[in-house]
């Protein structure tokens, strides 16, 4: 009776570990996709996706450099207007094999700006796959998204991901400066 015990016990975790297995594997080809990896066993894959993530930490440093260096066009220096003060985020959109890799880069910390962002990926329909964010003295985004089809079958693309992002941006700066100009009780 216990061998009949322990077989009952060992068939209900085999569909279980089979799942996860199977969860575990798609995971990989994601991951695989992702990454634009060729490879087929799952060293090689996490090697690439390494890679990778070393090649995106590289563009990040290039585009953070770049944005320090690229200074917008001061306005009048005896306005004071809100919009010199804050200069909107850099955003940039490069296309993936299946989705994109959305970078939003701003020199100082903004509350807000992540909910304004994620909710305009939603507006679009793009599925964040990865996201890594910081906001402690600056703000900084890096996702990774895949798009689907637009209601009229119109295909996004990263210039509309751009648009989008860089219009939500305008919308939070808007209502940001709204509160920062009302008056404080």
């Amino acid at each position: 009776m216990g061998s009949s015990t322990k077989k009952q016990i060992k068939k209900t975790r085999e569909p279980a570990t089979a799942a996860a297995a199977d969860a575990l594997s798609d995971q990989f080809q994601l991951l695989r996709s992702i990454t634009n990896s060729s490879a087929m066993d799952k060293t090689s894959i996490i090697v690439d996706a390494t890679k990778y993530i070393e090649e995106l930490k590289d563009k990040v440093e290039r585009l953070s450099g770049e944005a320090t260096t690229a200074q917008p066009p001061a306005a009048s220096s005896s306005s004071s207007s809100s919009s010199s003060q804050n200069p909107q985020p850099m955003v940039t959109v490069e296309t993936l094999e299946q989705g994109y890799s959305i970078n939003v880069l701003s020199d100082k910390n903004s509350p807000g700006l992540l909910v304004a962002v994620l909710e305009a990926f939603d507006e679009l329909g793009l599925e964040v796959l990865d996201a890594t964010v910081s906001c402690s003295d600056n703000f900084q985004l890096q996702a990774v998204g895949t798009g689907q089809k637009l209601e009229n079958e119109e295909t996004m693309d990263a210039q509309m991901v751009k648009q989008a992002v860089q219009q939500a941006i305008h919308f939070w700066s808007q209502s940001n400066s709204v509160i920062d100009d009302a008056p404080h009780q």
